[in-house]
């Protein structure tokens, strides 16, 4: 038996301190998962048949002193190559498999290629270092101990893969780099074993325990800093090729000196370059095969965002740029339909814009079932969609409207039904976006729900409509914008108690512009606050004036929608009367009910915060809208104006001429409301309002809008000189006349409407005018 030295007992404790650090890593690999659960592992089995054969073969050396029997001590040293070599390969395999030391399997392929490369490199450059005739080593060269060459073989592989994962590694690349410089520590410890044992050299034994339990100790180390995540930072073929380049050049410059010197190619050599040329030809193999795959997935790729960049995604229509795109490549024979849905904005605000998007995809399938072939349907952005089919404008016509049908079927989303319209503008000449565009927004002007059909003039409309935009900016400041006052007169006696304020613009060049031209301007370029703004208070200062002198008169004024939704509408009301000293009670506000259809519950809540100021409020147009008996009931009005249309209405199949006037009169009456019939242009018209019973009337049978002046020269010739006798009746009343509606004062604050019967003794004198003069009076406005 041999007696061990202090040296080798030391390397043998030295190996024994290695038994932590993998055990270590064999507890890391039980506490992780997936990938780095593989890794830690293998790590741990790789250092544990390291260590194994490490211990196993000095073990070996020491008690049994192999190294006296002839052939013992290198087969002994080959043994513990094979076994070391083999942990060190499964500590390379647990290196690569670390997350974030490669991406994927073929990318750990890559690495371990590359590394190969640089470890043929080396080993060339180190044959020709120890080999004839530069020797480096000199006599220490272990040329005659061949089991040290695995061992070494594996000590360069680790030492190019650590340089490749230095430059590929991801992000924190540190820790992958340390676990790879442990498992190169640990092959050259096996390397120096095998060395020692070859040489019978005790130093060599002592290094070889030190260096493989330093390298485990590294790798246990990287191991437990590594439990965060990696960041990959791209592509490893993205970076530099430097490190393939490099090992090519050293080892070309290193076979030129060896040549130079004299030396000869041996079977290490010719093994160095065939592993260069494998790894370099296998690795442009694989280099082949990522630029096939890369070119396929960019084309992918490139098809892919080629169709978002002309696909709407929520629909699956083209969008816009799609459209344009097919409109470079259209047929000689093509049209353009553009389509807007009408009143989708309520859909967002009342159901959400979920229940919008699914109404806006519904819309998008409609059209795809509806499209013919070599059709194409687009959504342009928000409600607007198109569609370009093949045809003329005939049959782009005949599409259109088969599609208003389709597209104007009842929504089934969101357990409910959803109503919607669409506007529908046909151009199948010239500029085909433009001209759809210019036709759809013609449609939606001319009440919606219908088809436009591109017509020349409308050029010339846009034209004008931009000039006219532009030029109603600067009308205020120039003094181009006056107002004229349209009387309103008590019936019968035809005697003016109030008037209403008309907004008209003179322009220099233009001429007079109507206003039912410039105010829809005014209000889609938002300067309807400004002009509402300045006639209120041109109308207010007019009235003061007449007040002042003397005139008992009222003044109405036109009240936009888009002003009365401002939140501090009423406050500006209330500056206006106190600014000028006008009795709140002389002013009339009149709202349109065409804007009772857009926000009921808002539309009260701001009527209201105007009567409270003490002004009161007209419902113009009635008769022309859509407002309910209930709507009616409910709205804080004082006044109801009878549209011009049901006063000119022709006579009805009974006979009797407007029908509805009387029926509007009567219900006016009932809710408590003073009536006012415009539009009155006839004897005859007037006639009917009177025998309606209606008190007030307007229209152009009493005079057109006239400048201040003219106005208050009719109050002065109407003003009453001494005592006003009361007018005579049109006519005797006779059994079989119509019934007459008259208010009758129960009290303060209290009054009732009542049928009058020609056969009533007050039915002659119902008939004669009644006192209209102000506003003022409760008796007077139906405010008792």
């Amino acid at each position: 038996m041999h007696s061990p030295s202090g040296m080798d007992l030391a390397g043998l404790i030295g190996l024994l301190v290695a038994v932590p650090a993998v055990a270590y890593l064999g507890q890391s690999g039980r506490r992780h998962t997936g990938a780095a659960r593989r890794a830690h592992l293998l790590l741990a089995a790789g250092g544990a048949i390291a260590t194994g054969a490490a211990l196993a073969g000095l073990v070996t050396a020491l008690i049994t002193g192999h190294h006296d029997v002839p052939g013992h001590t290198r087969a002994l040293a080959t043994a513990v190559a094979v076994g070391m070599g083999i942990g060190t390969l499964t500590l390379l395999a647990g290196t690569v498999a670390l997350p974030g030391a490669a991406s994927s399997p073929a990318a750990a392929v890559r690495h371990l290629l590359d590394g190969l490369v640089i470890a043929a490199a080396v080993w060339f450059v180190g044959w020709v270092l120890i080999s004839r005739p530069t020797r480096i080593l000199g006599d220490a060269t272990p040329n005659r101990c061949l089991a040290i060459l695995l061992p070494a073989l594996l000590m360069v592989l680790a030492l190019g893969l650590t340089a490749v994962l230095t430059l590929h590694a991801h992000r924190p690349r540190r820790h992958t780099v340390r676990v790879a410089a442990g498992v190169t520590v640990v092959a050259a410890g096996a390397n120096v074993l095998a060395i020692g044992i070859c040489r019978e050299n005790e130093g060599f034994t002592l290094a070889s325990g030190l260096l493989l339990t330093a390298g485990l100790t590294l790798v246990a180390w990287a191991v437990r800093a590594a439990d965060r995540p990696v960041e990959v930072s791209g592509d490893v073929l993205e970076r530099g090729a430097a490190y393939v380049v490099m090992p090519m050049v050293a080892m070309i410059v290193a076979l030129g000196y060896h040549l130079a010197r004299g030396g000869a190619m041996d079977v290490l050599g010719y093994l160095g370059v065939s592993v260069v040329g494998l790894a370099l030809v296998a690795r442009q193999y694989l280099a082949l095969g990522d630029v096939r795959r890369y070119t396929m997935r960019l084309r992918q790729s490139e098809a892919h965002f080629r169709e978002l960049a002309h696909t709407d995604p929520l629909t699956g229509l083209a969008n816009r740029r799609g459209l344009q795109e097919a409109l470079r490549d259209e047929p000689s024979k093509a049209a353009l339909i553009g389509i807007d849905m009408d009143g989708f904005k309520s859909v967002n605000d009342l159901r959400g814009h979920d229940v919008g998007d699914a109404v806006l995809a519904e819309v998008g399938a409609r059209l795809r079932r509806n499209l013919l072939a070599g059709d194409v349907a687009a959504r342009l952005g928000g409600d607007e969609f198109a569609v370009l089919m093949r045809g003329d404008t005939d049959e782009a016509v005949l599409a259109a409207h088969r599609l208003l049908a389709v597209l104007g079927e009842p929504y089934e989303v969101d357990g409910g039904s959803i109503f919607l319209s669409a506007s529908l503008g046909v151009a199948a000449t010239g500029e085909l976006l433009h001209d759809a565009d210019l036709a759809l927004r013609y449609a939606k002007q001319r009440g919606k729900n219908r088809v436009e059909s591109y017509q020349h003039e409308y050029d010339e409309l846009l034209r004008r409509r931009g000039i006219l935009t532009g030029e109603l900016r600067h009308a205020i400041d120039r003094n181009q914008l006056h107002l004229v006052f349209q009387p309103v007169v008590a019936l019968p006696s035809m005697r003016p108690l109030g008037g209403e304020a008309l907004l008209r613009w003179t322009h220099p060049e233009l001429g007079r512009v109507a206003p039912v031209e410039f105010i829809p301007v005014a209000e889609e370029s938002g300067l309807i606050n400004r002009i509402g703004a300045w006639v209120l208070e041109q109308a207010c200062k007019q009235l003061a004036e007449w007040l002042a002198n003397g005139h008992d008169i009222w003044l109405s004024v036109n009240l936009s929608p888009k002003e009365l939704h401002n939140s501090d509408y009423a406050a500006q009301v209330a500056d206006v009367l106190a600014e000028y000293g006008v009795p709140p009670q002389r002013l009339v506000l009149e709202v349109t009910e065409h804007a009772v259809a857009t926000d009921m519950e808002e539309l009260v809540r701001r009527l209201a915060e105007l009567r409270e100021t003490g002004v009161r409020i007209a419902l113009d147009d009635f008769g022309a809208g859509y407002s309910s008996l209930t709507q009616l009931r409910t709205l804080p009005v004082d006044i109801l104006k009878i549209d011009h249309a049901l006063v000119a209405e022709p006579e009805s199949r009974t006979g009797t001429a407007a029908p509805l006037v009387d029926v509007v009169v009567r219900l006016g009456h009932r809710l408590g409301l003073e009536v006012l019939a415009e539009g009155i242009g006839t004897p005859a018209q007037r006639e009917v309002v009177e025998e309606a019973g209606c008190r007030l009337g307007q229209g152009s049978l009493f005079g057109w809008g006239v400048p201040a002046e003219h106005f208050e020269s009719r109050l002065l010739s109407s003003r009453p000189s001494g005592a006003r006798p009361l007018p005579q009746p049109r006519r005797k009343s006779s059994s079989d006349a119509p019934a007459r509606s008259q208010v009758v004062r129960l009290g303060p604050g209290m009054r009732q409407v009542r049928a009058l019967l020609p056969s009533d003794p007050d039915f002659a004198t119902a008939a004669r005018d009644q006192n209209m003069g102000s506003v003022d009076s409760g008796r007077e406005m139906g405010q008792g």
